[in-house]
């Protein structure tokens, strides 16, 4: 059976692949044109003019603008990316290792949350091999980001440019570095297999939406370094693998840089960040359930559970009554279907997340469109901070 790995010394990693294009010319010839001549030096009758035959050579399109040579790419950033090392509090024993990049020029670095977990002395490693101690600022579990601080000089911080994830697409090239079993500033290259993955968040029942999907190459040791865009920015940061062995077998997760921008900086000033939370479990609707419920189409999110006292509560969203056989297996049915919000469809749970990671704050309404009882409402409810990491997978 598959598995999710991203433990402290594992994690994902790719590559960006840019290629540089030729572009074919053909060379304007400057030889004179001279007139033709008959026999004992006549002018010769007029004729066609004589046609040059060129075979058209097709040019390779030339790369889009603003990308680099991996090559460069790797040169222009390998000084921004580091070492994580935590080092188990009786010191005798290492308690976990990753990787991280610089974030600013306060010596702040970006790391997962699984990475440094807490659990003893950290320390950073740049590229010179010097080595530093580390605290850290803040923690996010349910994005498995992490901000620390090493007491390095100035010298030798090397913030790398963030990027914008929601321009990559499936299919682009892109490249990870990190420190896969220990092996420092390796890169990688692959493209985006996918987009909007949902990951589920270590040591929490809930899940991490708008995932990158990577198929590059990345081992244990690559937890937190840079995924990178063709023009050398950091799109996301690598973070798990699906594996049946423990090693990389093709599959692999990143955090996408827009979630970083929006956690980041509140970690740096709060030391946390606080996530909107609707308060509702249940289950997408699939084809057999469509059926039972009398939908046209099997799309959607029904409501089996709501949290008590919470926003869903609070709006009278209303979750499951009935427990009938689907398909051969029992499912919780009778409560409002979820089919958009803020009047974007929705297909699945993950449209939801998507949408309240990206936009959403604590404090923010949204308004959500359900079916209930064979018709359709608006229902606003106002968003509450989710609760901890123990708690239940209410969304």
């Amino acid at each position: 059976m598959s598995r999710l790995d991203s433990t402290a010394a594992g994690v994902t990693g790719v590559v960006i692949v840019a290629i540089a294009a030729l572009v074919a010319t053909v060379p304007q010839s400057d030889v004179p044109v001279v007139e033709p001549r008959g026999e004992l030096g006549v002018p010769a009758p007029p004729r066609e003019p004589a046609v040059q035959r060129v075979i058209p050579v097709e040019p390779v399109p030339a790369p889009p603008a603003g990308t680099a040579p991996l090559a460069e790419i790797f040169e222009r950033v390998e000084g921004g990316v580091v070492s994580v090392r935590v080092i188990s509090p009786d010191q005798r024993s290492q308690g976990g290792s990753g990787s991280g990049f610089v974030y600013d020029e306060h010596g702040h670095i970006i790391t997962n949350e699984h990475v440094v977990d807490g659990r003893g002395r950290i320390t950073v490693t740049f590229l010179d091999g010097r080595s530093y101690n580390a605290e850290i600022v803040g923690v996010d579990p349910f994005t498995d980001v992490a901000v620390i601080r090493a007491d390095s000089g100035p010298a030798l911080l090397r913030p790398l440019p963030i990027g914008d994830s929601s321009a990559i697409r499936v299919g682009e090239q892109v490249a990870a570095i990190g420190n896969p079993f220990g092996l420092s500033g390796s890169m990688t290259s692959g493209i985006v297999s996918q987009l909007g993955r949902l990951l589920p968040a270590q040591e929490t029942d809930f899940s991490i939406p708008d995932i990158i999907q990577i198929d590059a190459p990345i081992n244990p040791g690559n937890s937190g370094g840079p995924l990178l865009n063709s023009a050398g920015e950091v799109v996301g940061m690598n973070t798990a693998i699906q594996t049946d062995t423990g090693q990389f077998v093709g599959i692999g997760f990143a955090v996408p840089s827009q979630t970083m921008l929006k956690v980041v900086p509140r970690l740096i000033s709060d030391g946390e960040y606080l996530h909107p939370w609707i308060g509702v479990s249940g289950v997408d609707i699939y084809p057999d359930l469509a059926g039972a419920l009398g939908l046209e189409d099997s799309r959607g999110f029904l409501i089996s559970g709501v949290a008590r006292g919470g926003p869903a509560d609070r709006a009278g969203l209303r979750g499951s009554t009935v427990v009938v056989e689907v398909g051969g297996s029992p499912v919780s049915i009778g409560g409002d279907v979820i089919l958009a919000v803020d009047g974007l469809d929705v297909r699945k749970i993950d449209d939801i997340l998507v949408h309240l990671q990206r936009e959403k704050e604590v404090g923010d309404s949204i308004q959500l469109r359900v079916l209930r009882d064979g018709s359709e409402r608006l229902v606003t409810l106002t968003l509450d901070e989710r609760p901890g990491p123990e708690s239940r997978p209410l969304r």
